[in-house]
């Protein structure tokens, strides 16, 4: 999942890409508005992760902007000003949820995992296809009620896939939800993680479209 955390304080900004990454998830970091509103241009993201008081461009503005521009990323504005007035002033702008700060780090990931949920079309906590289960808040692969130990790379890339189970997902696709705009990813990354999911799940769930991507189906 891939998650953009617009914070300007370092210290904090610092400790959120650490633990959403413990978490599972992909993270870019935003400093200020401007360089936000240009990331949210520029790259396809499921939730932001929205501090009000952000330099060049308040969080507020940036919500606007963003609704008007029927983005559909989610929207988590996590924030100081714990006042009911501006609760009620992110949510009348079309924030999808509301995190004061300080705040217990399990709680942000829960709240960022039930917004991607709802995103997604989906209430229940876990994704079935066939046989193969995935619990993405314990990071949790079965197939035939049985665990599958998986990398943290082959989880997610299993997880894209298994969002949206039929449908070809390009490498350029895969590769965007894998790894922040600051990774070095090497021109057969997908294709590796590819083949140690197949040689642990067996050949049949992930088919290849040639010269399109690739699809996850529900193997006999």
């Amino acid at each position: 999942m891939k998650v953009l955390l617009a914070e300007d304080d370092t210290m904090l900004g610092k400790g959120m890409v650490h633990g959403l990454h413990l978490a599972g998830f992909t993270v870019d970091w935003t400093r200020d508005g401007l360089e936000t509103q240009a990331a949210l241009r520029d790259h396809p993201y499921e939730v932001l992760l929205l501090d009000i008081g952000l330099p060049g461009l308040d969080g507020l503005q940036l919500l606007q902007w963003l609704r008007a521009e029927n983005r559909p990323v989610a929207v988590l504005v996590v924030s100081a000003r714990d006042a009911v007035g501006d609760r009620v002033a992110g949510l009348n702008l079309g924030a999808d949820d509301y995190l004061t700060k300080p705040f217990d780090l399990d709680e942000l990931v829960a709240r960022v995992h039930a917004l991607a949920r709802r995103q997604s079309g989906r209430a229940a906590p876990e994704l079935k296809l066939g046989r193969l289960v995935l619990r993405p808040l314990r990071r949790e692969a079965l197939l035939d009620n049985q665990p599958v130990v998986l990398a943290a790379r082959e989880y997610d890339l299993l997880l894209a896939l298994m969002e949206q189970p039929g449908t070809v997902l390009s490498r350029e696709q895969l590769e965007s939800r894998l790894y922040g705009w600051q990774s070095e990813v090497a021109s057969n990354t997908v294709e590796v993680h590819v083949h140690h999911l197949r040689r642990k799940l067996g050949s049949a769930w992930i088919k290849n479209v040639r010269g399109v991507g690739y699809k996850l189906v529900a193997a006999a």
